[in-house]
C-alpha cells in the first residue's frame, strides 16, 4: 500500500507538471533543486517511486523546447545535473542522450544569447558525459563537439567558463583514439585565437596530445612560430612551449 501511495503521489506531481506553465514548473524545479542536490540514483528513485526517468524525460523535453528563450535555462541545467551526477548514473545518462541532450547542450554553447553561467553549466554537464567513458566521448565528437567547445573556450569572457571548456577538451582527449586527429586539429586551431588564456590552456592539452601522437602535423608550425614571437612571456615560458620549440627546430 505504501508503494502505491508513493506512486500515486509522484503521478500527481507529474500531472501538475504537465498542466503547469513556466511559473509552476520553475517553482517545482526550485523545490527539486533544494531537496535533491547530491542524491544518489537510489535516493532519486525512492523520491520518485522508481519512475524518476519520467521526470527526467519531461525536464529534458522542456529544456529542448525552451532553451532558445533562456528564461528557465539555468535552473533546467542544474536540475538535469542532479540526475547526471548521481552515482551509477548510466541509466539517466543514456536516457538524456537518447532525448537529444548532447546536441542541445552543444547548441547552448554556440548561441550568442546564452549567458556565460549557462554555458558554464552546459559545459559541466558535457564534462560529466565525457567522463563516463569512451563511447560517451565519441558521441560528443560525432556531434561536432570539439569545434563547439573550442569556440566556446576562445570566445568566453569568464575564467570559469574557459577553465570548464578546457577541462572538457582535456577529458575528450584521453582514451578517445577514434577522434584523436580531430581533437589535435581543433587544439591547433585554438593557437590562432585572440584569447591569451585560451591559448595557454589549449597549449597544455596540445602538448599532451602531441607527445602521445609523436608525428607532428605541418599545420602546427605556423601558429607555434607566431606564439614564439609573442610579447607575452607567460606563453613562452611554459614547459609545453619548450617541447614545441624542440619539435620546430628539429623538424
Amino acid at each position: 500500500m505504501a508503494d502505491q501511495a508513493d506512486l500515486g503521489r509522484v503521478l500527481s506531481v507529474l500531472r501538475e507538471w504537465d498542466r503547469g506553465d513556466g511559473t509552476v514548473r520553475s517553482r517545482m524545479l526550485s523545490t527539486f533543486l533544494t531537496r535533491s542536490a547530491g542524491r544518489t540514483v537510489h535516493e532519486l528513485e525512492l523520491e520518485f517511486a522508481q519512475v524518476a526517468s519520467l521526470f527526467l524525460a519531461r525536464l529534458t523535453t522542456w529544456m529542448r523546447l525552451t532553451y532558445m528563450f533562456g528564461t528557465y535555462l539555468g535552473m533546467q541545467l542544474k536540475a538535469i545535473g542532479i540526475f547526471l551526477s548521481a552515482s551509477s548514473h548510466d541509466q539517466y545518462l543514456m536516457e538524456f542522450l537518447e532525448d537529444g541532450g548532447v546536441l542541445t547542450l552543444l547548441d547552448i554553447l554556440g548561441r550568442s544569447q546564452s549567458k556565460e553561467e549557462e554555458k558554464t553549466e552546459a559545459l559541466r554537464l558535457l564534462l560529466v558525459v565525457s567522463n563516463a567513458g569512451r563511447k560517451y566521448k565519441e558521441i560528443i565528437c560525432e556531434s561536432h563537439g570539439v569545434k563547439a567547445v573550442a569556440e566556446c573556450l576562445s570566445r568566453s569572457n569568464t575564467d570559469e567558463a574557459q577553465e570548464t571548456a578546457w577541462a572538457l577538451l582535456e577529458s575528450i582527449s584521453h582514451g578517445n583514439p577514434k577522434y584523436q586527429n580531430q581533437i589535435y586539429k581543433g587544439l591547433i586551431a585554438l593557437m590562432t585565437c585572440t584569447s591569451l588564456k585560451a591559448q595557454q590552456l589549449a597549449l597544455h592539452t596540445l602538448h599532451t596530445v602531441q607527445v602521445k601522437r609523436g608525428e607532428t602535423h605541418h599545420s602546427i608550425v605556423e601558429p607555434l612560430l607566431d606564439m614564439l614571437r609573442s610579447l607575452h612571456l607567460e606563453v613562452q615560458d611554459g614547459g609545453e612551449m619548450s617541447t614545441f620549440k624542440y619539435i620546430i627546430y628539429c623538424g
